[in-house]
């Protein structure tokens, strides 16, 4: 991989992880604050935070694997 594209990866990682932070907040701030009765929510913000993690998962693996 170029420097070039390693850096974008990079770039890329970050982004991801500080989005998957954002919503791990915004999950925990619903059960902090909202439950039980914004119990409804619970199921799709969930769903947020695990598809921003399984996001970063996926870019943080090929940067390992760009690493060589």
């Amino acid at each position: 991989m170029a420097p070039e594209e390693l850096e974008q990866l990079n770039k890329e990682v970050k982004r991801a992880k500080r989005i998957a932070a954002e919503k791990a907040g915004e999950l925990h701030d619903l059960v902090e604050d909202g439950l039980p009765e914004a119990y409804g929510e619970l199921l799709a913000c969930a769903q947020r935070c695990y598809d921003a993690c399984a996001q970063w998962a996926e870019l943080q693996a090929r940067w390992r694997t760009s690493q060589g």
